[in-house]
């Protein structure tokens, strides 16, 4: 199909020409219509050599980055160098001045040049703005602060009760504790990173920002928008937006949670803000684990499947929808579960999916428990896995085997995690009684004290913390202020205890530090998730899209792979619009949760609203 597009495009511009020899034969017509003019030549040719070494050297510092995430023994430099070289390599390639200076050649003529020459010549633009070799001291000492940066991030040791734990122990400890004292030292001691990543992360900003302004970007927030094709402040516009479109219903679950955790941890004046230590969550971003849904708790269930049994069944979810089997690789070469309590280095245990070559090897990286969290994330980082599977393909340069755009991506994969978690697709799947009575509005409550609350983090917090801090320059001495006054702003929290700038509580937070400037691509994320859920439920299931079983619909998966298949060969606004019928909006997320607002405004009758 899209060759046969470049075909008729070809073909018109050539009509004129043709019209002028009458003579010509259809075959000679049909010839010359399919010819590549000079540019589109010189285009192939350039595009073919570049994305061959392209693909070698990033499949190599993919390796070298795995080794990095699944491998640290603290004090042991030898993975940071080594990634550090890997990434110098792939930097001094893309960001190569001769490589940008055909580039921007190349460019110049793209009235010439085919769609899909257009859109992989600008995406090797944008991956040269962070790479340039024109401040070739400046990208090395950019890439070997984040490598320095990721040790210290995964390599720390946190430590409660005087015994060294996981991320994993602290978050399941704020999801049960209820002595709000132990509380406290839990928060307080997920905290304690923070201080060790200042003087990198300032660093780091100053490398990130020095390398895209040689290639004109004014900062690397402008930078990561871009990507987009939005400008910052069409950016920040986008997410302040949805912000102020969520936000009467964030207000009236800010109001409940409130009087409800002082009344779970007996205090009977009701705080205006939340104290970030009442919430299940270390930065108060998912609340969802203070309902529990008679009948929709898995946890018991789960326990006696085992974690390799989620990671299967998530596979067999995608199959059913007529996606292929994982690779054998997959499992040969992940790191799917923690490490042994004995194990001699530590890991990233923070969930994520690797396309380690741009083709078939797919890996993932997590440390799945067998818990109805875990649960989720199986099924969200199999749904990258599989849109990596989906645009590896022939008819997709490598240079466009990405989302259509990063949030694409996130959508996916979260969508199928709430698929799986509701009542229909849990039945069919014996892992609830289908006869089970469960509190349709409890459940309703469980979801958007997760995804909705989410929001006000992400669009709010996140994303105009990073762009103070990257864009306006934010004083070194206002890093922690900062970002408590936009958690007061826009989540109504406030911490326990006073927090100086002797902490650094954002960079806690992993993506602050190695994937900077783009947290907006969550919140995105849940916008199209709900687009795309209320399309497949109305349109294709025909279901209540609270109450649907996507489970071995072929239409779904049918209907996924026209929208992952692509990659970001087509505009992401377009993909959005040609399948939902309508642009990005928090429409279908406002009417999915309105059912909840008439509950929430009873509960919340004479209290106190502060949001």
């Amino acid at each position: 199909m899209k060759k046969h597009l470049l075909t008729l495009l070809a073909a018109a511009s050539l009509v004129a020409c043709q019209s002028e020899n009458t003579s010509t034969t259809a075959a000679t017509a049909e010839q010359a219509a399919t010819a590549p003019n000079e540019y589109q030549t010189r285009a192939d040719q350039f595009l073919k050599a570049y994305s061959e070494e392209y693909v070698r050297l990033y499949t190599a510092a993919s390796e070298a980055e795995w080794r990095s995430n699944t491998h640290i023994v603290p004090g042991d430099t030898a993975n940071a160098a080594a990634t550090a070289r890997a990434n110098e390599r792939t930097a001094a390639f893309t960001g190569s001045a001769e490589n940008i200076k055909q580039l921007k050649e190349l460019l110049e003529h793209r009235d010439q040049l085919t769609p899909l020459q257009v859109k992989q010549l600008e995406t090797a633009l944008y991956n040269a703005a962070n790479n340039p070799q024109t401040v070739a001291d400046v990208v090395k000492r950019r890439i070997k602060a984040e490598a320095a940066q990721t040790e210290k991030l995964y390599g720390f040791d946190y430590r409660y009760a005087g015994k060294s734990v996981t991320t994993n122990d602290l978050d399941e400890l704020l999801r049960k504790e209820t002595n709000p004292q132990k509380r406290l030292a839990v928060w307080e001691a997920s905290k304690a990173i923070g201080p060790t990543l200042k003087t990198g992360l300032l660093n780091l900003r100053d490398l990130r920002n020095q390398t895209v302004q040689a290639l004109g970007y004014p900062d690397y927030f402008t930078y990561q928008a871009s990507d987009y094709g939005l400008s910052r402040d069409e950016m920040m516009a986008l997410v302040r937006k949805i912000n102020t479109e969520l936000r009467p219903l964030y207000r009236e679950l800010h109001t409940y949670a409130r009087y409800e955790l002082a009344k779970k941890y007996g205090v009977k004046q009701v705080p205006d803000y939340l104290p970030a230590h009442w919430l299940p969550n270390r930065w108060g971003q998912d609340w969802g684990s203070l309902v529990e849904v008679k009948g929709l708790n898995l946890d018991a269930v789960l326990a006696k499947k085992g974690p390799e049994w989620q990671v299967k069944q998530a596979e067999r979810f995608y199959q059913s929808l007529g996606f292929p089997a994982l690779p054998a690789s997959f499992y040969e070469k992940s790191s799917l579960y923690p490490l042994p309590k004995d194990a001699q280095y530590k890991k990233n245990n923070h969930a994520s999916a690797w396309h380690m070559d741009l083709n078939n090897d797919l890996r993932s990286l997590m440390s799945v428990e067998a818990n109805t969290e875990w649960y989720e994330t199986t099924h969200h980082e199999l749904g990258h896995i599989y849109y990596y599977s989906s645009y590896s393909t022939p008819e997709v340069p490598p240079l466009l085997r990405q989302g259509a755009n990063r949030a694409y991506h996130e959508a996916i994969g979260t969508m199928m995690g709430l698929a799986a978690k509701q009542k229909p697709f849990l039945a069919g799947l014996g892992l609830i009684d289908p006869n089970t009575q469960t509190d349709q509005t409890q459940a309703l409550l469980k979801e958007a004290l997760s995804y909705v609350v989410f929001i006000p983090f992400a669009s709010g917090v996140m994303s105009e913390w990073e762009n103070s801090f990257y864009a306006e320059k934010l004083p070194a001495d206002q890093l922690n202020a900062r970002w408590w006054e936009l958690c007061k702003q826009y989540q109504g929290m406030v911490p326990p205890t006073s927090r100086g700038e002797n902490y650094l509580d954002p960079a806690t937070k992993t993506h602050i530090n190695d994937d900077p400037a783009q947290y907006y691509d969550y919140a995105l994320s849940y916008v199209i998730l709900f687009q795309l859920h209320d399309h497949i439920a109305r349109n294709i299931l025909k279901q209540d899209p609270h109450a649907t079983n996507y489970y071995g619909s072929k239409a779904v998966g049918s209907f996924l792979r026209d929208i992952m298949a692509p990659g970001s060969s087509r505009d992401w606004r377009v993909v959005l619009k040609e399948k939902t019928g309508e642009d990005l909006s928090a429409r279908a997320m406002i009417d999915y949760f309105q059912p909840l607002m008439a509950y929430l405004q009873a509960q919340n009758k004479g209290r106190k609203y502060t949001m």
